[in-house]
């Protein structure tokens, strides 16, 4: 496995990273306790020392999975976790309604964004509980408030930091510009942002920024929540309280398209013996300025298999096929 900076921080990371949103089953139906820790165990066993959670993941249960996972664990761990989304308040800004299973605008449970001084010092203290650490390799902010001035959220971030509580800082969701506004107050090691063969707007702007400034960018949702493992074809069924079952990109039209396309880059794969999922995670790593790539894992197999994409060497004729294929096709892909 590849490992590679976050930012000027000192702290080197596996390349592929352990995404753990669908640990917490919100979102994703439902969530297994046991196969989840012996999937982080299998990842953490196949070279994959990044881990990415969050509160909001299952409103705490995919932080508990990972601290009950890690905690005899933790020294060969990069623990990565997020701030700024909040229930039970009314302060920042509104983000919407769910209930435990998925959003929905009658949900019981309102969502914030918060990122007060104060507000992420309750969350950094709450999550050190459920993660079973005295501190986070690297804390991020998850979304952007404006209610609240980034300099102020900076300044707090950095309190932690001298604390020992943190010791790297990100931040997820946001523009160059306000990665300024951040780096103005201290030093930013990393950014979070969703990127794919299908999510490529970040390119134009935050992957040269980053390159240029030295910080670390994450990608979230690499394989498009499974999209572009070749296993989510026209017949698949999603289950009533999957997200992807009312996603529009989901839909049987829209996934004919995606595995017309997967078909087309399918010969890379044989050529390197390896499946479309691996394709897809390598193909982001060889992206200037993406330095790691968060792949979500269920189960060992999938965890054998993502840290194993970590390894994978395309070439250049590699690369030129699969961005002839998405130039030719991707754009009818929503």
């Amino acid at each position: 496995m590849h490992v590679r900076d976050l930012g000027s921080s000192g702290i080197e990371a596996s390349a592929v990273g352990f995404g753990a949103w669908a640990l917490g089953g919100w979102m994703w139906g439902n969530t297994d306790g046991s196969a989840s820790i012996r999937a982080i165990h299998a990842a953490i066993d196949h070279g994959i020392t990044l881990i990415d959670t969050a509160p909001m993941y299952g409103f705490g249960v995919s932080e508990t999975i990972v601290g009950k996972a890690i905690h005899d664990r933790r020294d060969q761990v990069v623990l990565a976790t997020k701030c700024g989304l909040v229930c039970n308040t009314t302060r920042g800004r509104f983000k919407g309604r769910t209930n435990t299973l998925g959003p929905d605008p009658n949900g019981h449970i309102a969502i914030f964004g918060v990122l007060s001084p104060d507000s992420i010092r309750e969350e950094l203290e709450a999550s050190l509980r459920r993660l079973r650490t005295d501190h986070i390799d690297l804390y991020q902010t998850h979304w952007p408030d404006n209610t609240t001035p980034i300099e102020d959220t900076m300044a707090a971030l950095m309190r932690f930091k001298q604390e020992g509580k943190i010791r790297a800082i990100g931040a997820s969701n946001v523009t160059t510009a306000e990665m300024d506004r951040y780096r103005a107050v201290g030093p930013l090691d990393a950014g979070q942002e969703r990127y794919s063969m299908l999510d490529r707007d970040i390119e134009a702007d935050q992957l040269p920024y980053c390159r240029e400034n030295g910080i670390a960018m994450l990608a979230y949702s690499p394989l498009a929540q499974g999209l572009l493992t070749g296993k989510a074809g026209p017949d698949r069924e999603f289950s009533e309280w999957d997200q992807r079952r009312d996603d529009e990109r989901f839909r049987v039209e829209n996934r004919r398209r995606v595995q017309n396309m997967l078909d087309q880059m399918r010969p890379v794969a044989e050529r390197h013996t390896i499946t479309m999922a691996q394709l897809a995670a390598a193909w982001t790593l060889h992206q200037p300025g993406l330095t790691h790539t968060l792949c979500g894992i269920r189960n060992t197999q999938q965890a054998r298999e993502n840290a194993a994409a970590g390894e994978v060497e395309l070439t250049d004729a590699d690369l030129q096929t699969i961005e002839a294929t998405l130039t030719g096709r991707a754009e009818a892909v929503v």
